[in-house]
């Protein structure tokens, strides 16, 4: 069993255990998620990038428990919908190297529309 399957079952055990299940909708638990990455995304407020790289170690623990939670609430949303999100990703990465071909889209931020393809 690898570690995301494990997590998956453990977060299931750690929400029946609890009777939470009938709170964890795919809404509540998408809502929950964004709530968490808002919460990940505020420890990097206003910061350059380079100061991104260097957080000092409490700072860094504490985006370590963020990305912990959204972790959490992603494979909760996912398990609760029955969606592999291993396999969705790699789907996901398929069709973005369709979108983003690498020998245009080298060394380049701009999105898919703004690309000039062959």
């Amino acid at each position: 069993m690898d570690s995301l399957t494990k997590l998956t079952h453990k977060l299931r055990e750690f929400a029946q255990e609890r009777d939470w299940d009938q709170f964890h909708s795919p809404k509540n638990l998408a809502m929950a998620l964004i709530v968490e990455t808002a919460e990940l995304v505020e420890h990097f407020q206003w910061l350059t990038p380079e100061q991104s790289y260097k957080l000092d170690a409490a700072k860094l623990e504490e985006v370590r428990q963020e990305i912990g939670d959204v972790l959490i609430y992603l494979t909760r949303m996912a398990d609760r919908l029955g969606i592999d999100p291993v396999d969705a990703a790699y789907d996901k990465i398929e069709i973005n190297a369709a979108k983003y071909p690498a020998n245009i889209t080298f060394g380049s931020a701009a999105k898919s529309t703004k690309l000039t393809k062959p």
